[in-house]
């Protein structure tokens, strides 16, 4: 056994006692969903973060960086960032306040059981292959450093997120997420560290950046429009992703919830930084990669002796798994909750918790098929995530902040949404297929509703 894989059975040891540790307190769906509403700001603050700092924040963002300079940090970490911090001062307290244990809730509270299941359907698409996104890269990364084979190594990543994730629901993930926030962190101060004295020092190798690749708008790559929809998408697609409700739906308090999903925004801007330094600097010791997101990994291994690497291996699969159960958490509680309960009366409080269990199980086992036969994953995560969540952000806004429209108004606009930008995408060819879905979305929600009320 190489001290890769000793070191990864080590840390999938201490997360599975984390999750028999934090069983004990698990009685209640709710205690399994949103953690008994006990989560204080802290763990909120580092959840948050952990969950959407997964393997593209680091690889894809520093690809993207080393390929396209500064402007390629527009999406992530600046869009995703800038998300959260929206959702805590606008959305957080709102839908903490209205006692919901799922997002779906929300709408069969506001509008009818139709709306919520609709809803939960058309979002959880994007949230398996988002899931399914990370397995494999935590499977790559395995592989890639101990030499195990894929299809183990994608294996034991669906294990370890089932095994603690099933124990002890959100309170084990916020306190795993604690730690892998913290390996995350440490790994990568230590590879830029690394980097940076190889250059000189931080400010000398920013200095050799050329001038070019420090414009962070450079509006002229994809025009007014692209650089909009470049925007758009992470900023309304976080804002309605229920991984992201569902940690600020377990604090303590409103205000908690909505300055824990601040703090993690701001949180993720300052360690995303670290991986757009190493795009930026990268080609002055690696130029002319093939695959600009291998920059990061090949950094890391050209500067990173034996422990180091370890660890910082360690950081990046810390970084996917973090992500990968906070997904699969959220979307079997709104399947099992809102789509399977209604279905099944006379459940009781043991009955609906082992339901959710079960479900987080075969959500899982489809996360991990996927995984098992995708090539491009990422491109069916984009493409899933985007066109779910126009129609439903709209949605959202109208159910939290007014009293105006009804069920058919909601149905219409969610579904307008979803093939509106599927439509969109074929006629404009990407260029502000998400922007039109959510022009169209609010047109038809006012639409309907004026129609309605007559």
């Amino acid at each position: 056994m190489n001290g890769m894989i000793a070191g990864i059975v080590a840390y999938v040891l201490v997360q599975f006692l984390i999750g028999m540790w934090v069983s004990r307190r698990i009685k209640t769906q709710a205690d399994f969903l949103i953690a008994g509403r006990s989560l204080g700001l802290g763990l909120v603050s580092f959840s948050v973060f952990a969950t959407f700092f997964g393997a593209e924040a680091i690889v894809g963002t520093a690809g993207s960086v080393y390929e396209k300079g500064l402007a390629g940090g527009r999406t992530d970490p600046f869009g995703y960032a800038v998300a959260m911090i929206v959702f805590g001062a606008l959305f957080a307290a709102p839908l903490w306040q209205r006692g919901l244990v799922t997002f779906g809730d929300l709408f069969r509270q506001r509008y009818s059981p139709a709306v919520e299941k609709l809803v939960v359907l058309v979002l959880l698409p994007g949230s398996l292959f988002w899931a399914a996104a990370q397995v494999r890269a935590f499977g790559q990364i395995v592989s890639a450093a101990s030499g195990a084979h894929l299809t183990f190594a994608i294996m034991l990543a669906a294990v370890v997120v089932v095994a603690y994730s099933v124990l002890g629901g959100l309170l084990a993930d916020a306190w795993t997420d604690v730690i892998q926030g913290i390996a995350v962190i440490v790994g990568l101060i230590v590879l830029a560290a690394a980097v940076a004295g190889a250059l000189g020092g931080v400010g000398p190798s920013l200095a050799n950046v050329p001038a070019e690749r420090l414009q962070p708008l450079d509006i002229e790559q994809g025009g007014v429009i692209g650089f909009i929809e470049g925007l758009a998408i992470p900023i309304c697609g976080t804002i309605v992703a229920v991984e992201l409700i569902s940690r600020t739906l377990g604090a303590r308090t409103a205000a908690v919830g909505a300055r824990g999903a601040i703090i993690g925004g701001v949180i993720y801007l300052a360690v995303a930084l670290l991986p757009l330094y190493l795009g930026l600097v990268g080609p002055q010791l690696i130029d002319k990669l093939d695959e600009a997101e291998q920059i990061v990994p090949r950094l890391a291994e050209a500067h990173l002796p034996g422990l180091l690497y370890v660890l910082f291996a360690g950081a990046v699969i810390s970084a996917v798994l973090s992500t990968v159960d906070t997904v699969l958490l959220a979307s079997a509680g709104q399947v099992s909750r809102n789509l399977i309960e209604p279905m099944r009366s006379g459940l009781d409080d043991a009955g609906r918790l082992m339901q959710t269990r079960m479900t987080l199980v075969v959500l899982a086992a489809v996360a991990l098929a996927i995984a098992f036969g995708a090539t491009r994953v990422k491109d069916v995560v984009e493409t899933a995530s985007a066109a779910g969540s126009a129609g439903v952000l709209v949605v959202l806004l109208f159910a939290l902040f007014t009293n105006r429209g009804g069920s058919q108004a909601a149905i219409a606009t969610t579904l307008v949404g979803a093939a509106g930008w599927l439509v969109f995408r074929v006629l404009l060819e990407g260029e502000g297929a998400y922007v039109a879905a959510l022009a169209a979305s609010l047109v038809t929600y006012l639409a309907v509703s004026a129609v309605t009320k007559r």
